[in-house]
């Protein structure tokens, strides 16, 4: 997602931005670079969901999520599936609770690791149905949609992008998705929350400068990035990767940043999950 939008703000702009892709630890290496970077805007950072987990999963961050960093844009909101393999006779949230709910020792349900939004999402689904749910953490979504094909793991959040076609060659199940309203791409298949009101864990992406940065640079990014999701290319693409997307300012996604940060840092509370 980042590359796709920044070569074409790079190509509206006549600039070029360079991908510094720096991964481990969740994403605070990254985040940490950032936060100490200069405010003059050739220092970005496009992250993802993680940087509002992150506060609640490690002890001791190099850095203030809040303080330390100036939220930009919001790019990206990637729903997940909850998917099942071709055998489970569940049809719908409500059979899967209930299936739960009559399993000896609860359901064994994959993700695609520790502190991952599949990882919360079940911890979610199991703290707001009152089931047992087993966790079962992979390094990665692609072998645990593997595994889920294969029989080895029976059920899974998983990222749409990565799931949809399996769900439309008959490869596995689809019961419900974990955004809100109806899917474009798969209008027949209900939220979570018609069952769990309420109940919303969507993958995000979006930009973000270090604090301080001035106002003209965030406004200009914010404006760029906005326009750039107005190109019938770009959304046109983001539309095959079942992307939703939409006009927003740096202080709504402040707001957002904020809502998803209380949101996690509750649930990985009540699970009691720690990674550092």
């Amino acid at each position: 997602m980042g590359r796709l939008l920044f070569q074409k703000l790079g190509e509206m702009w006549g600039a070029q931005f360079v991908i510094d892709n720096r991964g481990g630890a969740g994403g605070t290496i990254a985040a940490a670079a950032v936060a100490n970077a200069e405010r003059d805007g050739y220092t970005i950072m496009y992250d993802a969901t993680a940087h509002s987990v992150n506060p609640s999963l490690y002890a001791n961050l190099p850095y203030d999520t809040v303080k330390d960093f100036q939220a930009v844009f919001l790019g990206a909101l990637i729903t997940n599936l909850l998917v099942v393999n071709k055998s489970v006779e569940a049809r719908s949230v409500a059979d899967v609770i209930a299936l739960a709910k009559a399993t000896p020792g609860g359901l064994d349900w994959a993700s695609s690791g520790n502190g991952t939004v599949q990882h919360l999402a079940l911890e979610m689904f199991r703290y707001r149905a009152g089931i047992k749910l087993n966790h079962i953490p992979y390094r990665g979504g692609g072998p645990a949609l593997n595994d889920l094909i294969g029989g080895q793991v029976k059920f899974f959040f998983s990222n749409a992008a990565a799931s949809i076609g399996h769900v439309r060659a008959g490869t596995i199940k689809c019961l419900a998705h974990i955004g809100r309203g109806r899917l474009a791409a798969l209008p027949d298949v209900p939220a979570v929350e018609d069952t769990l009101p309420d109940f919303e864990a969507y993958e995000w992406q979006g930009l973000f400068v270090p604090a301080g940065t001035p106002v003209e640079i965030v406004q200009k990014l914010n404006a760029g990035l906005n326009a750039v999701l107005q190109q019938p290319d770009i959304a046109e693409r983001l539309k095959q990767l079942n992307v939703e997307f939409r006009e927003n300012t740096p202080e709504e996604f402040r707001v957002f940043v904020a809502a998803e940060t209380e949101k996690w840092g509750r649930v990985v509370r009540e699970a009691n999950i720690r990674l550092g």
